[in-house]
């Protein structure tokens, strides 16, 4: 068995991809990558429905792409299902970029048609070189361990077999299978951050260390389950030493210190969602036996009691639940938001729960923009997910509590939800690659 075969069909069987009578939709764009996985599946013996998209953006070579990848199904004997896309009109009617556009309209095909042929996963191409990538230009941009973890081998019916597998080893592979490809022009083409970072940096950084590659796989890999057991504490942490009910939060200080070596950072952890900050969450573990001691974040205060730190919502808050605001220029109320248009820079773009880029595309219209409170029915479509969830998901899946919940502010424009305020961005509007200018608003506690 060749070594592509062999290393797929072990992730397979470590990560539990998929069953031998299992069906299989394999996403095939015809290039080297998709054409492997196609082959290296049939070969090791399952059931595959091939799914090409053609995104018409490329004129001739989309439809050659198009071709390619339906002669590669024949060939492999093998179904396959082709769709066509207008991108221009869904980002003109969605409000997103090309990237996001293409991203949501495969994937929502992509389980229609999993659902349609009765398949167990949708089978994508992405490899060890595509997942270094992601790790460095999640690194370049900021990040913290989630982000630095790269892809998984399953996201929900997503799987990636080839995680394992090189780019010289996919070629290779087909090459010994005597299988063509095609080559998307766009990749050649150093316009874009990922395509430097391939044809350029990662080169570069190679040829002085030629063992770079295995040594950032293994850093991968011992970050995913470093995050997983990071997240996995906190959860502990949270059903340890926290109650709460839709007035207050009570954290059990004495009992999170006397148990944790670092009571600091889960207890900073803990606060999240009320926007205390780190150099608070020292000082309320220096002050655990000082009673009476209170803390101020910006909806909320904190106050020491007999050891437990009692967090309610403060009293002197406004009101009023709605806010028409102006983005051209700070804002003050009800929360304190800096707002900052600039030309988007070739360096650092990190940020945080705290900071959103949006493109600035998002400004034309002349639409009208909100600070509101969450109300029942609401929806919102999750940056990195294709659809849309209910608010009330999205909270209960932050494990919120309804006091948490009455506490969050949504950023809106024209009524569709942007941002929920330090917790997590829409995929509207979202800076890629062909964005030019950038709107930063960031939460200022």
């Amino acid at each position: 068995m060749s070594m592509v075969l062999s290393k797929i069909s072990d992730s397979i069987a470590s990560h539990k991809l998929f069953e031998a009578h299992d069906v299989v939709v394999v996403a095939l764009s015809g290039g080297a990558d998709s054409v492997a996985l196609l082959c290296a599946l049939v070969k090791l013996g399952y059931h595959c429905v091939a799914a090409h998209c053609n995104f018409h953006l490329r004129g001739e070579e989309s439809m050659r792409d198009c071709l390619h990848a339906q002669s590669i199904a024949a060939a492999l004997g093998v179904e396959c299902h082709t769709t066509d896309f207008d991108v221009k009109g869904y980002m003109q009617e969605h409000g997103v970029s090309v990237e996001m556009a293409c991203r949501e309209l495969r994937y929502e095909w992509f389980e229609q048609l999993r659902a349609e042929v009765g398949a167990a996963a949708i089978a994508v191409a992405h490899h060890r070189d595509d997942n270094i990538e992601t790790f460095f230009l999640n690194l370049l941009r900021g990040t913290g361990i989630a982000g630095l973890s790269g892809m998984s081998p399953r996201n929900g019916y997503i799987v990636r077999p080839m995680l394992n597998c090189t780019r010289e080893e996919i070629e290779g592979f087909l090459t010994e299978q005597n299988l063509t490809f095609v080559t998307d022009s766009t990749n050649l083409e150093n316009d874009f951050s990922r395509n430097r970072l391939r044809n350029i940096v990662l080169p570069s950084l190679y040829d002085q260390f030629p063992n770079a590659a295995d040594a950032i796989e293994a850093t991968i890999s011992m970050l995913q389950d470093n995050e997983a057991i990071y997240r996995q504490k906190i959860g502990e942490a949270r059903e340890s030493y926290v109650t709460s009910n839709d007035e207050v939060v009570t954290i059990a200080l004495d009992r999170l210190i006397a148990n944790e070596q670092r009571a600091a950072t889960i207890l900073f952890e803990l606060l999240r969602p009320f926007k205390f900050n780190a150099t608070q969450a020292r000082d309320m573990i220096s002050a655990s036996e000082t009673s009476g001691k209170s803390f101020i974040a910006p909806r909320h205060i904190a106050i020491i009691n007999r050891h437990s730190l009692i967090i309610r919502r403060n009293d002197n808050e406004e009101s009023q639940s709605e806010y028409t605001i102006d983005l051209s220029g700070d804002i003050f109320s009800p929360i304190r938001l800096t707002v900052k248009s600039m030309i988007k820079p070739d360096g650092d773009m990190s940020t945080s729960t705290d900071t959103i880029l949006l493109d600035a595309s998002v400004l034309a219209d002349n639409p009208t923009f909100t600070l509101r409170k969450w109300r029942k029915g609401d929806r919102f479509a999750p940056f990195g997910m294709r659809g849309t969830k209910k608010l009330s998901d999205v909270f209960s899946d932050a494990k919120l509590s309804l006091f948490e919940k009455s506490q969050m502010w949504l950023l809106t424009r024209n009524d569709v939800i942007l941002w929920i305020v330090g917790l997590r961005a829409s995929r509207h509007f979202p800076v890629t690659d062909s964005t030019t200018s950038v709107l930063k608003i960031t939460y200022i506690p």
